[in-house]
């Protein structure tokens, strides 16, 4: 999600000290409500094109069927599927 840049710009009045001046750009900054959204992205990763997917899906079919051949040749054992629970 693209969005337009928001610039919270404030100008120091007469006699004002440098911390009344950031407690009020601050406060012009929260106003904004730029803050909620640059952290909601913070850790968005971006979507993987279909290339890369079909790459990765054809990777887990390749190795899923090497680990099937070595089951069939008893070279390793059958695992239960994760997450099974057996009913009683």
């Amino acid at each position: 999600m693209q969005h337009m840049a928001t610039n919270a710009e404030v100008q120091k009045n007469e006699g004002e000290t440098a911390v009344n001046l950031i407690r009020r750009f601050t406060k012009r900054v929260q106003g904004s409500g730029l803050i909620p959204i640059m952290r909601a992205n913070r850790y968005r990763a971006r979507t993987k094109s279909t290339k890369v997917r079909h790459k990765q899906a054809l990777k887990v079919l390749k190795r899923r069927e090497d680990v099937m051949e070595l089951i069939k040749l008893g070279k390793m054992i059958e695992r239960a599927p994760r997450g099974f629970h057996k009913k009683k």
